[in-house]
């Protein structure tokens, strides 16, 4: 979800890889142990949360986590947890990582100390204060000096404990000053509205005649104004501590008014006074991306210079904009997951991948290495199955997945870890069969491969017998070195990474998976000697299972039926593919004439066919939506129900409200109910933003329920489910990159030179590039170079305006965290970049 900025969409997004912990502080019990799980928050917002490692001080979580950010934020933040039964879960330490702070730590792993946390640190929201200095004559004819204080609004206040009573408490601090006044209670809000005003006296008589005047006037600039928010709590410890500010009142001008939002801050030590290196470390891989896409129109040059790459015309291949950006970055996957994203976009995926496999494939000697390497060509593939192949791993691998997690069966087969209380032939049989069915249940599915997938395949088939014609079994090597060894093996080994589960698997499940993947993956090798491919002898032994020719036989339909281009489509597949399903609290619809409109958890689940929700999982559903009567899905303001996270899918007769668990989850609803519904034939063009209550629309005032909508829809969205992409943000990403290996580009244009002139051997420095036509490539380049810097040039713009334009103090850039001392850091220097 962008955010949009002056005809800019700026998109957020944040990959993360949790680790482990380390030197977790012990129970303070005999056991000692732990039962531990990490949280992901964006400010106070949980958005991710690990399963729980069990009696452990050095939890290993190894969990990997993506999400768009649909809103501002200030802190990154991850919180350690100790599991109660019995009582509230404790919180051991936190990380926190200012949003400013993020590109440091971008791709690395890095431990973070455990950081205490108290309910005075633990802070987020804004206010918005006005100040006001003037002169007051007393009836006695005596000039005051008054400050006048309005607190008029706060906004993102933290919700303790489920709700949210805001007051908030001001005090004018100086040498002699602690007086303290307070607004009234907002109940029930954290956007509350306080528009109240105070008044503290400045300057004060001390003594007064007709003919002289003397006064105590205290330096303004040892003044400063604190505001305090506060959460208005019937429990017996006390109101809990939202966040404050301190204001000196140096910052009055010689008008005497100062209006501004601030963010709120921690109170200054509130904390108790813990040594970091006690509470442990936490072990985290952060990458932060914040893209800011232009209008279409700016990409064109360097667009149609990729999408050119797919064009048969162009020989070689290597001297194309998209095999160039493979040859530049530091690590092929860089360049293959926009262009994979970029060419399915603009239905271009398949002559692209065919043009760079057919060449990689002429430059193999050896048909037992091909696309064995991490080069593009194969990188590509893999990301196109990830992408076109989602659904069809959850059709086929998820059901049997999911039974070999909950049923727990020891498999190991391994002499030396085998249990006391194990038999290995009980553990060799229960393994054999989850392999069998496995077997099974792949080698049957290819009516469901994507067409997409089936295409490429196709290409590398028909590559690869061409090249290697005396080799008979190279055309089945081709696709089971992708479509067993890079799809279906690791989909196995971590089904949490293909969103299988949830969750990384326990160490005996995950052992199990392993060496369920492992055989998959050698059966599908269609090797000369499957016994050759184990280096332990209890594989090898245990592969003897797998013997027969039925099995060879099996995976050599199964490929034969893949790799015939256009032969099955997608679309005709009437198994109903489950697209997402959780807890989620929905309002009651009102069916029943009686029925109270009050509000219920319940489980929701989404399939291409319907939208349902049940009282727990697994059981009836209580209510079923068709895709087809899916009008709208949209967001529900705020206000309607005074709930955060809510959102509406609007149906014929009326719309179903419901709330996400947090801002992360309802963005992901909200897009997956879109995309599946976008073709309905009824979509409503307008909506309305509130709900409807008490006789009448909140946000038109409109009182027929049936009145239509008073917004415009949000924007279409591509049908397809599996290959929604944004094209315009997908190019700006390639140009990123070629801006960033931008040395590069220039090292392969001297390299072009240096062949073209010299026909030696290659020098040492050149020798990383292929370059088949030193003269096209040449070429290439200097387009490539040139639309760089026309976009170069557009970025520049935008920050130089983008600085001068920002105010701080305003509600989008409120005063308080560093963001004026990066603003004062960049006016010093000669460069506009924000």
């Amino acid at each position: 979800m962008a955010v949009e900025e002056e005809g800019l969409r700026v998109f957020q997004s944040v990959k993360i890889k949790i680790g482990e912990a380390k030197n977790i502080p012990p129970y303070p019990r005999p056991n000692r142990m732990r039962d531990c799980y990490c949280t992901v928050n964006l400010d106070q917002e949980e958005v991710f949360r690990t399963k729980i490692i069990e009696k452990s001080l050095c939890p290993f979580y190894g969990e990997d986590f993506y999400c768009e950010i649909p809103r501002s934020f200030r802190h990154l933040s991850f919180y350690i947890f100790d599991r109660d039964v019995f009582r509230r879960d404790t919180i051991i330490g936190k990380v926190a990582v200012k949003k400013e702070d993020l590109q440091k730590y971008h791709g690395k792993d890095t431990w973070f100390q455990l950081q205490p946390v108290s309910a005075d640190s633990e802070v987020q929201g804004k206010v918005h204060l006005e100040l006001r200095l003037s002169e007051v004559i007393t009836d006695s004819g005596v000039i005051n000096h008054k400050l006048a204080t309005r607190v008029l609004e706060c906004q993102g206040l933290p919700i303790v404990n489920g709700q949210c009573d805001p007051y908030a408490a001001v005090s004018l601090l100086g040498p002699s000053r602690s007086e303290a006044k307070k607004t009234k209670v907002k109940r029930k809000t954290n956007n509350p509205q306080f528009e109240e005003v105070f008044y503290f006296e400045v300057t004060r008589p001390l003594s007064y005649t007709r003919r002289q005047f003397d006064v105590e006037e205290e330096d303004v600039d040892k003044l400063a104004l604190r505001v305090d928010l506060w959460n208005a709590s019937n429990l017996k410890f006390g109101d809990e501590f939202l966040g404050g500010v301190r204001v000196p009142l140096k910052v009055l001008s010689q008008a005497g008014v100062h209006d501004a939002w601030y963010f709120l801050q921690p109170r200054e030590n509130g904390g108790k006074s813990v040594k970091v290196e006690e509470l442990g470390s936490l072990r985290l891989n952060i990458v932060y991306t914040e893209d800011h896409v232009f209008p279409s129109e700016h990409y064109s040059p360097l667009r149609d210079l990729l999408l050119y790459s797919a064009n048969a015309e162009v020989c070689p291949v290597s001297a194309s904009t998209a095999h160039i950006l493979g040859e530049v970055c530091r690590e092929k996957q860089e360049a293959a997951i926009p262009l994979v994203r970029l060419f399915l976009h603009y239905g271009k995926i398949v002559p692209f991948i065919s043009a760079i496999a057919h060449a990689e494939v002429n430059r193999t000697q050896d048909p037992n290495t091909i696309f064995r390497g991490n080069s593009l060509t194969s990188k590509c593939i893999d990301e196109t199955m990830k992408l076109a192949g989602m659904h069809y791993l959850q059709v086929t691998l998820k059901p049997i997945i999911d039974e070999i997690c909950t049923e727990h069966k020891p498999c190991e087969i391994d002499p030396v870890k085998l249990k006391e209380s194990e038999n290995l032939d009980t553990n060799s049989e229960n393994l054999r069969q989850y392999v069998d069915r496995i077997f099974n249940v792949i080698t049957t599915s290819g009516v469901r491969c994507p067409t997409v997938m089936c295409d490429i395949f196709f290409s590398l088939r028909e590559s690869a017998a061409t090249r290697f014609q005396v080799d008979q079994d190279v055309r089945y090597t081709a696709v089971s070195s992708f479509i067993f060894l890079r799809f279906f093996a690791p989909a196995i080994l971590s089904p949490n990474l293909f969103h299988l589960r949830p969750h990384h698997p326990d160490p005996a499940t995950s052992r199990t998976l392993t060496l369920i993947s492992k055989t998959i993956q050698t059966l599908g090798s269609l090797a000369k000697s499957k016994s050759a491919n184990f280096k332990e002898s209890y594989m090898a032994a245990f592969h003897d299972y797998f013997n027969e020719q039925k099995y060879a036989d099996a995976v050599k339909n199964f490929l034969d039926l893949i790799s015939t281009s256009g032969k099955w489509d997608q679309k005709s597949i009437e198994t109903p593919i489950m697209l997402k399903e959780g807890f989620m609290i929905k309002r009651a619809q009102g069916r029943n004439r009686f029925g109270m409109k009050n509000f219920k958890k319940r489980w929701f689940r989404l399939t291409n066919h319907e939208f349902t929700y049940h009282k727990t999982k697994g059981e009836g559903a209580l209510c079923s939506i068709p895709i087809e009567n899916i009008l709208a899905v949209e967001r529900l303001e705020e206000e309607s129900f005074k709930m955060k996270n809510m959102f509406q899918v609007i149906q014929p007769e009326r719309a179903l409200y419901i709330q996400a668990n947090n801002c992360v989850e309802a963005r992901d609803w909200i897009d997956i109910l879109t995309k599946v519904s976008q073709c309905n034939c009824m979509r409503l063009s307008t909506y309305h933003p509130s709900a409807y209550l008490n006789g009448h629309w909140l946000c038109c005032k409109l009182s027929a329920d049936t009145a239509p909508g008073c917004s415009p829809c949000t924007g279409c969205l591509p049908a397809n489910i599996q290959l929604d992409v944004d094209g315009d943000r997908e190019t700006e990403r390639i140009y990123s990159l070629f801006s960033t290996y931008m040395t590069k580009l220039i090292k392969m244009q001297e390299a072009c030179g240096s062949k073209s002139v010299y026909d030696g051997p290659e020098q040492e420095e050149y020798s990383g590039f292929v370059i088949d036509d030193p003269q096209e490539t040449y070429k290439t380049l200097k387009m490539i170079v040139s639309a760089v810097q026309t976009l170069e040039q557009q970025h520049t713009k935008y920050k130089r305006d983008k600085f001068k334009k920002t105010k701080i103090g305003s509600q989008e850039h409120p005063i308080g965290d560093s963001f004026q001392c990066y603003i004062r850091q960049q006016s010093e220097s000669s460069t506009y970049s924000i």
